[in-house]
């Protein structure tokens, strides 16, 4: 297993019940083939630019290990989510 880490920003206007069910979403996808080792939730920041003219959002970072081919499934995934303004996934493992 790879360690990995993904850090996505939900957009800002959610309701907090849309927040940690997005939040839930991306740990189930993690979790059918792999493990979330640790959640840190950052909370309300202001954006370093505009998003689709948005200029704050609530920032997620979640550490886990899985097999390779999982980074790119939930890539895929989170770019269809409609509450994920941005994301990045990075090899921990990586040097």
């Amino acid at each position: 297993m790879t360690h990995y880490e993904i850090m996505f920003v939900i957009a800002a206007a959610l309701e907090d019940s849309q927040k940690e069910a997005t939040i839930e979403m991306v740990k189930g996808i993690i979790s059918n083939g792999g493990l979330v080792t640790k959640t840190d939730v950052w909370g309300m920041r202001k954006l370093a630019y505009p998003i689709n003219k948005k200029n704050e959002g609530y920032y997620v970072v979640l550490e886990f290990e899985a097999q390779a081919d999982m980074p790119k499934e939930l890539d895929r995934r989170m770019k269809i989510s409609e509450n994920v303004i941005r994301h990045l996934i990075i090899n921990k493992d990586e040097k």
